[in-house]
């Protein structure tokens, strides 16, 4: 079986074992170097590591003094974590539909769903591509809105060459990301100096020395882990384009893509549905994962919040139909070239291509 993910920690294991020599296992030495070296990777002048991408979000904007009363816009294609993370502080959460070529929140659907109580745009950087970030800021900026970032999976995402998480308050979990991952663990990056002092005085988890010193290794690996990923998803693209009923992703004008995921969108005229798809590529020995089968707030655990007003699925058409077409291809730099190549002729054969 292909994996649809990969991660190759076996460098770290030298700092591990300092790490266990040295008798420190909470927060300390590994953990600053951790910091430093993903504030240079974010383009940030501070980074503050937290326990998970989860208290990531929640810790940011409790140190922008988000409360009841408050509203945060943000997208309905995301994970639950973001969600949580919101209604944690008290406010409430009102959803702005996403374009079907990034899967990002829409900046003219973000546009009209400000109010007057409207204190965040938390738009989210899905699959390692920043959303529109040339839009978004302005538009935040003119509104006298906080932006704060989900990119819990776009580190090394790129927007008009600056980096995701640098436009506002960065939230990066370092589980749901695949590019660099500790396991556990999230990080919150800033330039503003007096919030980066807020952030570390509010974060009641914090990351381990063993989480960081799993994540530093990576961090100074993360040009060649982002350009293998590009390698490899330049290899998928051509040699998917053209399969029926599949469209590859696109890396849209001005962003660089980091390929956290390689996520294809399976149409209605494909030979195979997705979920078919999904279970015909398993046989074949190719793995697959869907990223998001529902939209946020169609969980069970959220339906009928007093924190989220009525909403329906179909208010939200473009997330909606992505949700029904989206699947993800293994892209991870541990792929070879013949890897890469079974990957394409099973999914185009799979499809009649």
């Amino acid at each position: 079986m292909i994996p649809v993910t990969a991660v190759d920690v076996r460098d770290a294991e030298s700092l591990v074992v300092e790490v266990l020599r040295s008798g420190t296992l909470t927060q300390g030495p590994v953990v600053a170097r951790f910091e430093d070296a993903f504030a240079r990777a974010a383009g940030t002048a501070h980074a503050v590591a937290v326990s998970s991408g989860t208290a990531a979000v929640a810790a940011a904007l409790e140190a922008l003094g988000l409360g009841p009363g408050d509203e945060v816009i943000t997208s309905p294609f995301t994970s639950a974590a973001t969600l949580a993370a919101i209604l944690r502080t008290g406010a409430t959460v009102r959803f702005a539909d996403i374009t079907r070529d990034d899967f990002a929140v829409d900046p003219d659907a973000v546009a009209a769903e400000i109010t007057p109580e409207t204190r965040v745009i938390l738009p989210v950087h899905p699959h390692g591509q920043a959303a529109d970030l040339g839009k978004l800021a302005p538009l935040a900026e003119e509104h006298g809105l906080h932006l704060v970032e989900d990119a819990a999976q776009a580190l090394g995402a790129t927007f008009a060459g600056r980096a995701a998480g640098s436009f506002g308050v960065g939230c990066f979990s370092l589980s749901a990301n695949k590019i660099v991952t500790t396991g556990e663990g999230g990080v919150v990056t800033t330039d503003d100096a007096a919030l980066a002092d807020r952030l570390r005085l509010l974060r009641d988890h914090r990351m381990s020395e063993l989480h960081a010193a799993v994540g530093v290794p990576q961090l100074d690996r993360l040009d060649e882990l982002l350009a293998a990923r590009r390698r490899n998803a330049r290899q998928l693209s051509v040699g998917l384009a053209g399969t029926p009923g599949l469209t590859v992703p696109a890396e849209l004008p001005g962003r660089e893509h980091a390929w956290h995921r390689y996520s294809v969108l399976i149409g209605p005229h494909a030979m195979l549905a997705r979920d078919e798809l999904v279970a015909e590529l398993a046989q074949r020995g190719v793995e697959t994962e869907v990223h998001h089968p529902k939209l946020v707030f169609d969980h069970d655990r959220f339906r009928e919040h007093p924190q989220i007003p009525a909403v329906s699925r179909q208010d939200f058409p473009v997330a909606l139909k992505v949700t029904e077409e989206v699947l993800s291809l293994p892209v991870h730099p541990a792929l070879s070239e013949a890897d890469l190549d079974t990957v394409v002729r099973e999914v185009r054969e799979a499809l009649g291509a």
